[in-house]
């Protein structure tokens, strides 16, 4: 009798301490989770590779208008333009992965940029952690008004009754124009010599001029001098026609079934930022681009909404980055 009661005061005992162990363990959770911050609790940057008013600058500053505002705190948009976007780029990577600083990425910076450049000062896919693709900005090929040519197979025939001897105009070595105009020289089998501008305004202003017969650049820069007949545009490059200019029709309906080549813009941070804050980030990203405001905004300079999960633009890198490089190494683009 007396060891039967000597074992159940020792069960009694044991249960006892096990309950204050677990409520000391409650206890110590509630503090910590207590004691962890909001996110966020001070503004967020956003660094953009690109200088003011481009399309780089236009579609961060659209998504921050009402990021804010679901964020609660303040967006602060930080320009750094230079090497095809890699200044900006490995800025943000070196940036702490906190949540308070994230990066404006596109085809250049997580796409083209190892081929182009041979080796980065970042890696486009292990120093990044992917938020969500934000938009889509399609190319335009058009001409000088005084070209004889009034259509993309009019163009293509002009090009190959003088092989290399017709020039167009891009915004840059390397970039998203470039890339475009070299895909469709080769899905046509013509030879255009390539005159690289350093941005879209010179390159338009030349073309304008007439110094430069064919311009091939973004439907930002060339829809207004397109509407007002400065430019004669042939095609666009995107899969489907543009709200900005519904008769002009895709190069995909002018011949080339399949082809479509357009720049990419999305929203990044740094590898090793913690889930929850991408998720949050993730959700609030989603309602502002959703919002009808956003879609004008971003439509006004020739941006079309596209979004995504994180997984989903990590795998779009990665595809990028080969269907990219195969396009600079095929045409042996190098920059150094």
């Amino acid at each position: 009798m007396f060891h039967a009661v000597h074992r159940h005061r020792r069960r009694t005992v044991n249960v006892i301490r096990q309950i204050r162990l677990g409520a000391a363990a409650l206890a110590v959770v509630a503090v910590t989770v207590g004691a962890q911050p909001r996110y966020p609790d001070k503004p967020v940057r956003i660094i953009v590779p690109s200088t003011p008013a481009g399309v780089l600058d236009n579609v961060a500053r659209t998504l921050s208008l009402r990021l804010a505002d679901r964020l609660g705190q303040q967006i602060v948009i930080d320009n750094k333009g230079g090497a095809g976007g890699n200044i900006g780029a490995e800025a943000a990577a070196r940036s702490p992965a906190d949540g308070y600083t994230l990066f404006i990425g596109f085809n250049a910076t997580h796409g083209a940029n190892l081929a182009l450049f041979g080796k980065l000062a970042y890696d486009p896919v292990s120093d990044f952690a992917p938020i969500s693709l934000l938009a889509e900005v399609p190319n335009i090929i058009s001409v000088n008004p005084s070209v004889p040519v009034n259509s993309l197979a009019e163009l293509v025939a002009l090009a190959k009754s003088q092989p290399g001897k017709l020039s167009y105009a891009s915004s840059g070595n390397g970039t998203s124009t470039h890339l475009a105009a070299e895909l469709f020289k080769a899905a046509a089998g013509i030879d255009l010599l390539h005159i690289p501008y350093k941005g879209s305004s010179p390159a338009v202003a030349e073309v304008i001029a007439g110094q430069v017969p064919v311009l091939v650049d973004s439907v930002s820069s060339s829809a207004a001098q397109i509407k007002a007949g400065k430019l004669k545009a042939l095609a666009t490059t995107s899969p489907k026609r543009l709200a900005v200019l519904p008769g002009l029709p895709t190069v995909a309906e002018s011949g080339y079934p399949g082809f479509q080549s357009t720049a990419w813009v999305g929203l990044l941070a740094p590898a090793g930022t913690p889930r929850p804050v991408i998720e949050r980030l993730h959700a609030a990203v989603i309602e502002v681009m959703a919002l009808p405001e956003t879609r004008e905004r971003m439509a006004a300079f020739g941006a079309e909404v596209t979004t995504s999960t994180p997984e989903e633009f990590a795998a779009h890198i990665r595809s990028e980055m080969v269907r990219l490089g195969k396009i600079v190494r095929d045409a042996q683009i190098r920059i150094n």
